[in-house]
Parts: C-alpha cells; sequence; structure tokens
C-alpha cells in the first residue's frame, strides 16, 4: 500500500507545511484538507500547488472532503453542485483522482431505503459533475450513532446502487470499528469499488463512546488492524493508506516531527501485517 498524510493529522499546519512534512516523512502522498486548500489557493494558484507537489516529490491522493452531502434542501444542495465543481477542477488541474464525499447525520425517523435512495441519488448528481473532470468520488461511511450511513455493508449497497465507475469507498479504521462493521461485509467488497484506506487507531472505550478525538497513531491503540488489514489483503486492495487522526493532542506538536511519527507507525503496522 502507498502511504498518505491526511491534512487532519497536522490540522493546525497550513497546506504548504503539510506538503513538505510528509515528503520529508518519506510518504508518498498526501491528503489536501478542503479548508486548507481554500487558504492556500486565496493567495496562490493551482498551478502553484502543482508546482509545489512536483517540487517535493509526493502526488495529491484526494481533497478531504465534502461533508453533509445528503439530506440538504433547494438552496443547500445547489451549493453543494457548486462546491463539487469548484474541488473537481481543482483536482483535475493538480493530478488529483478522488474527491471524499460524506453523508449526513440521519433525519428523524428516516428508514434505511430512504437512506438509500437519497444517498445514490445526491452521488449520480455529483458523479455526473466529476466525471466531467475525470475525477472520482470516494463516499465516506462514519461509526458515530448520529451518521445516515454508519457500516460498511451499507455503504457498499449505497454505491453499489449509484452504479457509477467513479463513485467507490473509503474505509477508515476508527469508523469500520465504532459503527460495527464486519470483516465478512470487507471480504465481500469488489475491490474496484474501495478507492481509500484511512489507517489509524482509538482508545479503549466502547464503540458508542468513542469520538474522533480519541483516535491515536496506528498500533498505540485497540482497534483490530491485523484483521482489517488482512480482509484487505484477501480482496487484492493495494491503494492508499492513508494517516488521518483528530487528536488535539497531535495537532499541538511540530508538523514535522509528527509525519515522521506518523510514517513510522504506518509503516510499523503494515510491515507487520502486509
Amino acid at each position: 500500500m502507498k502511504l498518505a498524510l491526511n491534512g487532519a493529522t497536522t490540522m493546525n499546519a497550513d497546506l504548504e507545511t503539510d506538503i513538505a512534512a510528509a515528503s520529508a516523512a518519506g510518504f508518498g502522498g498526501i491528503e489536501i484538507w478542503a479548508s486548507k486548500l481554500g487558504s492556500f489557493l486565496r493567495k496562490r494558484t493551482a498551478s502553484d500547488l502543482k508546482r509545489l507537489l512536483n517540487t517535493h516529490s509526493i502526488d495529491a491522493c484526494s481533497i478531504n472532503s465534502i461533508e453533509r452531502i445528503t439530506f440538504r434542501d433547494h438552496g443547500a444542495r445547489e451549493a453543494l453542485a457548486i462546491e463539487c465543481t469548484n474541488l473537481c477542477r481543482i483536482a483535475a488541474q493538480v493530478g488529483c483522482p478522488y474527491i471524499v464525499v460524506v453523508p449526513s447525520p440521519l433525519p428523524p425517523n428516516t428508514e434505511r431505503t430512504e437512506v438509500i435512495r437519497e444517498s445514490a441519488n445526491v452521488l449520480r448528481e455529483l458523479a455526473n459533475i466529476a466525471g466531467h473532470y475525470g475525477v472520482s468520488l470516494a463516499f465516506e461511511f462514519l461509526g458515530q450513532p448520529n451518521c445516515s450511513v454508519q457500516t460498511l455493508a451499507h455503504a457498499a449497497e449505497i454505491v453499489k446502487v449509484t452504479d457509477r465507475e467513479n463513485v467507490g469507498l473509503v474505509i477508515d479504521t476508527f469508523h469500520f470499528y465504532a459503527g460495527g462493521s464486519t470483516i465478512d461485509s470487507l471480504k465481500e467488497l469488489d475491490v474496484r469499488r474501495l478507492f481509500i484506506f484511512h489507517l489509524n487507531d482509538a482508545e479503549d472505550f466502547p464503540r458508542n463512546r468513542l469520538e474522533d478525538r480519541h483516535r491515536l497513531l496506528p498500533g498505540l491503540g485497540i482497534l483490530p488492524l491485523r484483521d482489517i488489514i488482512s480482509g484487505l489483503h484477501s480482496i487484492g486492495y493495494e491503494g492508499i493508506a492513508s494517516i488521518e487522526i483528530f487528536r488535539p493532542e497531535y495537532w499541538a506538536r511540530d508538523p514535522f516531527e509528527l509525519a515522521r511519527a506518523a510514517f513510522e507507525s504506518g509503516t510499523r503496522v503494515l510491515s507487520n501485517l502486509d
């Protein structure tokens, strides 16, 4: 797998620093945090970003992310289309293959079938936009109890119903565990529909109490990383393994030091389990 650094891991650093730190640590790719991209583009251009990536010999693996894509009202749906268009245009200019998209919280009294229908309809609309730019959408389920799509099986069903070649999945180890996804559901995946793998660990809390701030570097917590990575091997996944951690204590660290620690822990976990 190709190790990448997600900009959420170094949240307090700007995009230029993320790229330099990831490259210095040995990462081959970076997932660009969308708000950092916005700050960068207020003063510089997509061409500048492409040159910066080339200078540091690092690939843009995704732009992460467009949030709460489902169950929007008409005005918010139009804003979503504009946001997707703008990010896909930038992604195409810098050679970035994926935009990560995330479902909304579950509205009251909403059935599973309605979630599938709404999610598939929105993903098709966004896929049409992304396809114009040669970009794909990576749909990420969230394991927290209030999310409308909490498990891999549910997300995979939505992607199947969506039926677009440029729509696939993100599996995040934290959300996989927190939402109660199963290794069997992973082994049943068509590997062509898995675009991105987020690698992280977590503190020992009950699943329904886990929050993003409880994430840890890979190998430091209780997540079943061996089983998950073995499951990925069984379907032939060889794509991106991106370190994504939302931990305030980590954000206070020097981003270059944190990037080195993230690369070392990710390499160690994958080499022990690869």
